[in-house]
């Protein structure tokens, strides 16, 4: 070790020496201090608001009223705010951004399956979105898959604090075509396989089914990155299976579908092509339902849409967002 502090004068060779160790033998740390030094590039700074005995995490950078209205993101199943990262580098910084951890996931209180079915993840938002002010002005919603289930039903039921939303390949809805991924469900809905569920991997091998099943370049990630991917969710699969169970249950399965007649916000839908988890059939569900619904198809796009196309679903919101404002402009002119 005297030798290595040596060379260099041990400036450089204990770092590399130190990032090679922790890769190796720590990769779900290293993932976890990759995406810390993320955040910090990207200038967000983890926060944490109480409210009651319950405690939200999130991840938020600039201010409140600025041109164009605070967009509230709201991550999908098994992941957590720190998904958004992609997205979040190709947004301006003057933007006003927040992400959350979803009810149970990474640093917002785990409690029970009131909170996990959709219904009850809307009320935890609504708390949250109180708990921090950010109900204040009309803010734009953002939810991609589960969390734009329950951005749907979100706008369904507060449409006072929206200015609109976005929902990305989002779940709860009935879907003309039949997924990979819902097919595979009924198969083991047959055979009564609950371990199987593809989203909720065990083995290297679940793993990277899971990367191919969602995005349309799944990643060839280095054995040991695969390895930390799988170290960090398996302590938690316990509570994936939990809340998988109870949004795929009656009361929540289709509950967008159900909603979506008391929806009046201004609708952006992003969709990819390519979807093997929820089908874009989808997408045409939601125009007939929401005639005035602006949709988005990305070819070359699976479902992980915001690490397929970051930059594009980064673009497209902002575009909304100024369309809404020039929209709103000319209709006060017009009053």
């Amino acid at each position: 070790m005297m030798e290595l502090m040596m060379l260099s004068g041990g400036v450089v060779v204990l770092p590399v020496l130190a990032f090679i160790t922790s890769f190796l033998l720590w990769p779900g740390a290293y993932l976890k201090a990759y995406n810390w030094y993320l955040r910090r590039r990207l200038g967000l700074v983890v926060r944490y608001s109480q409210s009651g005995s319950y405690r939200f995490c999130y991840s938020s950078r600039g201010t409140p009223g600025g041109a164009t209205p605070s967009l509230l993101l709201l991550h999908g199943f098994s992941v957590s705010k720190d998904m958004w990262l992609p997205v979040v580098k190709h947004l301006p910084r003057s933007q006003h951004v927040v992400c959350l951890d979803m009810p149970g996931h990474e640093g917002t209180s785990r409690t029970g399956a009131e909170d996990y079915s959709i219904q009850g993840q809307v009320g935890r938002i609504h708390q949250f979105v109180q708990s921090i002010g950010l109900d204040k002005r009309p803010f734009h919603l953002v939810g991609t898959s589960m969390g734009g289930c329950v951005t749907g039903v979100y706008a369904a039921h507060y449409p006072a604090h929206l200015s609109s939303i976005t929902l990305v390949c989002p779940g709860g809805l009935v879907y003309p075509t039949d997924s990979e991924f819902i097919s595979r469900l009924k198969e083991i809905q047959k055979t009564q396989q609950v371990e199987s569920i593809p989203l909720i991997p065990y083995t290297p091998q679940e793993m990277e089914g899971m990367l191919k099943l969602c995005c349309y370049n799944p990643p060839n990630l280095p054995r040991p990155l695969l390895r930390g991917l799988l170290d960090n969710r398996i302590p938690n699969n316990g509570f994936y299976k939990e809340l998988f169970m109870e949004i795929v249950g009656e009361k929540s399965r289709h509950l967008l579908q159900e909603s979506l007649h008391l929806i009046t916000s201004p609708v952006q839908v992003i969709w990819g092509t390519e979807d093997k988890v929820l089908d874009v059939s989808g997408a045409a569900v939601l125009q007939e339902s929401l005639p005035n619904c602006q949709v988005a198809l990305l070819d070359n796009c699976g479902h992980s849409v915001v690490l397929d196309r970051p930059r594009k679903v980064a673009k497209l919101i902002m575009d909304f967002l100024s369309a809404q404002e020039v929209n709103g402009e000319n209709t006060k002119k017009l009053s």
